[in-house]
């Protein structure tokens, strides 16, 4: 009979752009934390209370609306504190209210972190140890959360399946994104990750088939476009 692994979690698309909020737990404590609360918090809430968990965390990958505007209704609903994103992202924390109109989400707050992160921290949930990347390109100050036992990470709109992140928002930057995924993330090996929007993968099959940032493309030069987020 197999162990019970050290994290679970769910995917909960939230807002119009049906952004993936991430609840992942420590099974052995049913710590929770709650990755990009983009809105829609109560369901998400609901949903934590059936599984028998308690938030302990709020994760914010970055500072775009649809990723953290539910983050001040759902500290004010929980008490949790938030870590993230890296504080190159507060002048899109900001600017949350007036954004997230324009994609028709409504009651969206702008927030200060409890922590800013920076690549290289570590951040903790139940019994378990998470890795913070700082990966910008999509936004200055983008981070990615990493559970090395599990080899898994949400990568928020950094890299998708299939594809990558927009870069044309200001401050975006193309060239930050592809260093950030090739030399980040890639290293990491084989993981499983969930992405800001759309179905998981894997590193491993975005750099065999991503046209952005396969091997193969890379070794030739990317294209100069981006998708998704």
């Amino acid at each position: 009979m197999s162990a019970e692994p050290p994290v679970r979690l769910f995917v909960a698309p939230v807002t119009p752009l049906q952004q993936n909020c991430t609840v992942v737990w420590c099974t052995k404590t049913h710590k929770a934390a709650v990755i990009d609360p983009g809105g829609d918090i109560e369901p998400v809430l609901a949903e934590i209370k059936r599984r028998g968990l308690t938030v302990e965390k709020i994760w914010v990958t970055h500072g775009h609306a649809d990723h953290a505007g539910g983050t001040q209704s759902l500290r004010e609903a929980t008490g949790a504190p938030v870590e993230g994103p890296h504080r190159d992202d507060q002048f899109w924390i900001d600017q949350i209210p007036d954004n997230a109109k324009r994609w028709g989400i409504y009651d969206a707050q702008s927030f200060v972190p409890d922590r800013w992160l920076e690549n290289g921290d570590t951040v903790t949930l139940g019994d378990t140890e998470w890795q913070v990347i700082h990966c910008p390109g999509h936004t200055p100050g983008h981070v990615v959360f990493y559970h090395a036992p599990s080899q898994f990470a949400q990568v928020g709109d950094v890299l998708f399946k299939g594809s990558i992140g927009r870069t044309d928002f200001p401050r975006g930057n193309h060239a930050d994104l592809i260093n950030a995924i090739t030399t980040r993330l890639w290293p990491l090996g084989d993981v499983r990750f969930v992405p800001g929007h759309g179905g998981m993968s894997s590193f491993a099959e975005e750099r065999r088939s991503n046209p952005f940032v396969a091997d193969s493309v890379i070794a030739n030069s990317a294209p100069n476009s981006s998708g998704f987020g």
